[in-house]
């Protein structure tokens, strides 16, 4: 049987108040790991602009657009308010020292394709 989540990466590639970006096909997602063992993922894209959130200063559970400073919630994906707007988010877990993605959520990613190892950069 076929697990429901894709290894992506260890945890320790996702430094603690960073970010990491993962190609899934043609599509990047960000990695966030606010503090301790607590990881997100969200499309690694701001709704507004289209800045990539990767390269945005990690707070607590938020992440701040590198283009204009507007935070989203890592949680949901949404704009703190008032601003308005959502990214995609991704179900994550940490087993055994491993980040997880859910794979039926990859799978809806256009041109889905096997995860690559974290990118160093970000």
């Amino acid at each position: 049987m076929t697990s429901p989540w894709v290894d992506i990466c260890a945890l320790d590639d996702v430094p603690e108040a960073g970010t990491r970006r993962v190609k899934i096909g043609a599509n990047t997602i960000a990695l966030f790991r606010p503090i301790g063992d607590r990881v997100f993922a969200l499309e690694d894209r701001c709704p507004h602009k289209g800045g990539p959130l990767s390269e945005g200063i990690v707070l607590h559970d938020h992440v701040a657009c590198p283009l204009h400073g507007r935070c989203i919630e890592l949680a949901t994906g949404r704009m703190v308010a008032p601003d308005e707007g959502e990214t995609r988010r991704f179900d994550v877990k940490v087993e055994a020292g491993r980040i997880k993605l859910e794979q039926a959520a990859l799978q809806t990613l256009a041109t889905a394709a096997p995860p690559v190892a974290c990118s160093t950069d970000g």
